[in-house]
């Protein structure tokens, strides 16, 4: 697969399970050229893996035939981990998807994560 269909599927899945583009989280999150993964809290990274697998796990299920089904299988994986991200957010009453990065310093990142815990969807 190209460069370009792999960031595209990529892409896909991320908007499918995080309601942003990759480009839109990066945004989020105030990063430029640093990478979104080493990023992401634990739950945005499992959630990311979880969507990742399942598009996997549904790809060998059903073989896709060409760029157009590899798109619909993206959409489908990233919305098994929609589906758990929107159960936790309303269990919790939490937003997942979150401004945390890796250069938020720890003190300030016990704040953020404080202030976020006490946000309401």
């Amino acid at each position: 697969m190209e460069g370009v269909q792999f960031a595209t599927l990529t892409d896909i899945i991320t908007k499918a399970w995080s309601d942003k583009s990759t480009k839109d989280y990066k945004m989020f999150k105030g990063l430029k050229r640093q990478n979104l993964r080493d990023n992401m809290t634990n739950t945005e990274l499992i959630l990311n893996m979880l969507a990742e697998a399942s598009t996997k796990d549904i790809s060998a299920a059903i073989s896709p035939k060409n760029f157009e089904e590899s798109k619909t299988v993206a959409r489908q994986g990233g919305n098994v981990a929609r589906v758990a991200r929107l159960e936790l957010e309303a269990k919790t009453g939490k937003k997942v998807v979150s401004s945390i990065n890796a250069k938020t310093p720890s003190k300030s990142l016990a704040e953020k994560k404080k202030r976020e815990n006490n946000d309401s969807i």
